[in-house]
């Protein structure tokens, strides 16, 4: 499914790579586009060169999410879509920096949780809509190197994998995308290392593309993998091994802990 003209997508981080490929793909199908990021100069004239609004926006603010999506509806008239895709590396690869660790998870992972909150109420005043989390490859296989972004992508990939079946009924699909290694900013300290290992990174329109087709077309609480030559595929989650009974047998998991039913 592609979205209609005349949509309204709200991109978080939307200045950085990502959201900036995103935006060029959402502009060319005629959908409104705000980008949401820090206050500066340069993101401000970003959003105005691809023909997007604007909105300042800290992530880790939560009444300062809900007062982006108040405006969104205040100038557009509703929300459709909320791409929840801000996001840092911690720089620290040697040694454990406990406030590096708690900055990334208060941006990658809280920054997703209050995004979220604030976008519910106007996607269902829309009558639906969807939510399509930027998690990452580390969310799924913990890098070494930087604990605090690994605990932040899988903390954002369990959230969406929770709270999705809960948004069936209101016609809401929250999804995630789990990029490898990209070509944007967050590589840069990275870069030489993949140039001699000849290593392929993503671009950031092949991301841009997975992200909109999540809009389209995800699952409910699919988390794509999104690697070079691969493209965009579901990660199959294993099962964990269930309860049994005193006479051996699965035992059945209660009501109160499942999802609500479809209306």
């Amino acid at each position: 499914m592609t979205p209609s003209p005349g949509s309204v997508a709200l991109i978080t981080g939307g200045t950085g790579g990502f959201g900036r490929a995103l935006a060029t793909l959402l502009r060319r199908q005629e959908v409104t586009v705000v980008l949401a990021d820090l206050d500066t100069p340069a993101n401000r004239e970003v959003a105005a060169a691809l023909g997007a609004s604007f909105a300042a926006l800290d992530v880790t603010d939560r009444a300062a999410n809900a007062a982006v999506v108040a405006q969104v509806e205040a100038e557009h008239g509703r929300l459709d879509a909320a791409f929840l895709n801000a996001g840092i590396a911690g720089k620290s690869r040697d040694a454990l920096d406990v406030d590096e660790f708690l900055k990334v998870v208060d941006v990658d992972l809280f920054g997703v949780v209050y995004g979220t909150e604030a976008a519910l109420p106007a996607l269902r005043r829309a009558g639906g809509g969807s939510i399509v989390v930027t998690a990452s490859l580390a969310g799924l296989a913990p890098v070494a190197t930087d604990p605090g972004y690994s605990v932040a992508k899988g903390g954002a990939i369990a959230f969406v994998r929770s709270l999705a079946p809960r948004l069936v009924g209101d016609r809401i699909t929250m999804s995630a995308i789990c990029p490898g290694f990209a070509d944007t900013a967050i590589i840069d300290p990275l870069r030489d290392e993949f140039a001699a290992a000849d290593f392929p990174v993503l671009s950031a329109e092949e991301v841009a593309e997975a992200m909109l087709a999540a809009w389209g077309g995800a699952e409910p609480g699919a988390a794509y993998v999104v690697q070079p030559g691969v493209g965009a595929v579901p990660y199959k989650f294993k099962g964990v091994p269930a309860a049994r009974t005193a006479s051996g047998e699965t035992a059945v998991v209660p009501q109160a802990l499942m999802p609500p039913s479809p209306a």
